[in-house]
């Protein structure tokens, strides 16, 4: 057996480094404060190193969200969510979650997987075409990718057999996952063949509740816009594969939107061009003239009357203990084409600026250059890091330490600007001077403001910050 020999003071040198290392990488377990220098977030130099050769991004959010690290195509439709990305979509979640809890709305999961049976059910097997992603297993039992789920959860609710008017309403959603085979998928989040949705399916006892049970969620999703500071228009639309009698759809107003809404500036009537007569210029409710803009999908809401569940028998028993069946509605929101489409229409050329409250984090604290004169602030900043949570509890995970000190601050101010964090705070010179201040960069889609602040100021100013 061969013996491996090593000096005292080799093994001694040796020991000591990998007590240093274990001993640094305690103080970052026990130190618990999120740095830059710790996140994988690569952001690209150059256009060409995000579209590739040949290609041009004509689309900001694509082209944004790629150069900065946000998103990474996986293949053409789909792209990988990097931790700050995924971070906004995890908040707007949460914020779809308690307006959806608002009006009663119970959350599920359905499988990817649904078996083509229930879609023959429907003749939506054939229906939808080739943007059906079609499978079969082992067995040859056919199934589909969901791109959507009214199937699935009528067949549930169908199971049902002893189930009472009183009941009703059944309102199920789920935030999953969809596909859809996008002959031309493009534009990044905005068009892809997988991409997150928040599906709700409601099962009322008339039609009269279940228009009621719509204009409940119309307001829910209203909610929804409005808490992102979104501007979006509610237009008539026309049903399409879903089917239904009564939809609507909502729409961030863009350049790059792909729909053409007619919109009244007079009253609240808007549609989809394609709801309506193509030679239609005034308004149907009040005459006036109508504008055509733009427009990208986020939302859509459909009243489906019986059309599912007739199909699979969804009843109930009526209050004479008679079998009736269930009147239907389906409401969609695209949670990760809201991200897109928020970067879209909020962000400028070269700066991302996201809807504050599903921003990835609110605080960004940049330190001073590592052997600046004003490297003794660094400590300053790490405190800061630590009061700001504890002062104010709403900001807890929510704060970001620049350590890059071997960077210049302006360095630092540029990457903290390009990638829209709420607040920036710098802390340079005056922090080190009698009458101490810190420099705040507040960034908004509307402007940017600097504040030069006390401490005690700073934490009122962030006490404004709106998480979820």
């Amino acid at each position: 057996m061969k013996m491996f020999t090593c000096s005292s003071a080799k093994l001694l040198a040796l020991f000591s480094t990998e007590m240093a290392h274990t001993c640094a990488f305690r103080r970052y377990v026990h130190d618990g404060r999120l740095r830059v220098s710790n996140m994988f977030q690569p952001m690209a130099t150059r256009q060409s190193n995000v579209a590739g050769k040949g290609k041009e991004l004509t689309c900001k959010s694509q082209r944004l969200m790629l150069q900065t690290g946000l998103i990474r195509q996986a293949h053409p439709g789909a792209y990988h969510l990097m931790g700050p990305a995924l971070r906004a979509v995890e908040k707007l979640v949460r914020l779809v979650d308690q307006e959806m809890a608002a009006i009663g709305g119970q959350k599920v999961e359905m499988p990817t997987l649904t078996p083509g049976e229930l879609w023959k059910a429907t003749d939506r097997w054939d229906t939808m075409g080739t943007e059906l992603f079609k499978l079969q297993d082992r067995h040859k039992a056919d199934y589909c990718l969901g791109p959507t789920h009214e199937e699935a959860v009528t067949e549930i609710v169908a199971a049902q057999s002893n189930l009472s008017y009183k009941q009703l309403p059944i309102k199920l959603y789920q935030i999953t996952r969809k596909f859809r085979d996008e002959r031309r998928p493009r534009f990044g989040l905005l068009r892809g063949r997988e991409f997150l949705m928040k599906d709700l399916y409601t099962f009322d006892t008339s039609e009269e509740t279940a228009r009621e049970t719509y204009e409940g969620v119309s307001q829910a999703y209203s909610r929804v816009f409005n808490r992102l500071g979104l501007n979006y228009v509610r237009v008539e639309a026309d049903p399409g594969d879903i089917g239904g009698s009564l939809s609507h759809e909502y729409h961030l107003p863009a350049e790059v939107g792909e729909d053409q809404l007619l919109v009244c500036s007079q009253c609240s009537f808007g549609a989809n061009k394609e709801a309506i007569a193509e030679n239609q210029t005034s308004c149907p409710s009040c005459s006036s003239p109508l504008t055509v803009t733009q427009g990208i999908e986020v939302g859509h809401t459909f009243y489906l009357g019986t059309k599912y569940s007739s199909v699979f028998n969804a009843a109930f028993l009526n209050n004479k203990g008679q079998p009736q069946l269930c009147e239907m509605g389906c409401y969609g929101l695209g949670m990760t084409r809201i991200l897109a489409a928020a970067v879209e229409v909020l962000s400028l050329a070269d700066q991302i600026r996201w809807p504050e409250v599903i921003a990835p984090y609110h605080v960004y604290i940049i330190p001073p250059k590592k052997g600046s004169k004003e490297e003794a602030a660094s400590q300053l900043a790490e405190d800061l890091y630590d009061i700001i949570p504890q002062q104010l509890p709403h900001l807890r995970g929510e704060v970001l330490l620049d350590d890059r000190s071997h960077m210049t601050i302006g360095k630092r101010l540029k990457d903290a600007n390009v990638l829209g964090y709420p607040y920036v705070v710098v802390v340079g010179k005056q922090a080190l001077e009698a009458d101490q201040k810190f420099e705040v960069i507040h960034q908004t889609e509307e402007q940017t403001q600097t504040h030069h602040v006390s401490r005690e100021e700073l934490l009122h100013l962030l006490s404004n910050c709106t998480t979820v």
